[in-house]
């Protein structure tokens, strides 16, 4: 599995095998930023919250997926009426096609201040993206969204199959 570049790789160590023990066993070792997963205000602030301390609430809420393929993450006026108070917002940015390559981490798109400021001010509870993070060192994106309680759902995936659904506006 793809692990963001200078992290350590993951690894599996078979320790039991069926042959010799009868039954098998191994071992997964993993850094917490791999695949699709959840940054909490731990990651990039001094908050000393573990994840499993908040909750269940902070991760509920109606969900809105908002399609900008192709276009900047900044604020557009649509956003504003668009997004409600303790949302969950997904960004479709088209962006995993790209997973597997180093244009995945190198060239992925940059979430805007302004947009952030928009999500701060809505106390969206959650965003989501198929991109590996919303910005890039020294990552002040990641510390005012984490800032103000608002976790980051990191490489999504299937996106497209959101688009137009029910469950999402």
């Amino acid at each position: 599995m793809l692990v963001y570049p200078g992290d350590e790789e993951v690894s599996i160590k078979f320790t039991k095998k069926y042959d010799n023990d009868g039954y098998t066993y191994s071992v997964l070792k993993s850094g917490m930023h791999v695949g699709t997963h959840l940054d909490c205000p731990m990651h990039l602030t001094d908050s000393s919250k573990y994840i499993s301390e908040y909750t269940l609430e902070n991760f509920m809420g109606e969900g809105v997926i908002i399609d900008v393929r192709g276009k900047e993450l900044t604020l557009e006026k649509e956003y504003e009426d668009l997004l409600n108070e303790k949302e969950i917002v997904i960004l479709f940015t088209g962006y995993e096609k790209y997973y597997g390559t180093n244009a995945y981490y190198e060239n992925h798109p940059i979430i805007s201040e302004e947009l952030v400021d928009l999500f701060i001010e809505k106390k969206i509870r959650m965003v989501g993206f198929d991109m590996p993070s919303p910005d890039r060192n020294p990552f002040t994106i990641h510390k005012k969204l984490l800032n103000n309680r608002i976790f980051i759902l990191e490489n999504l995936c299937n996106l497209e199959m959101l688009v137009g659904g029910e469950e999402f506006k």
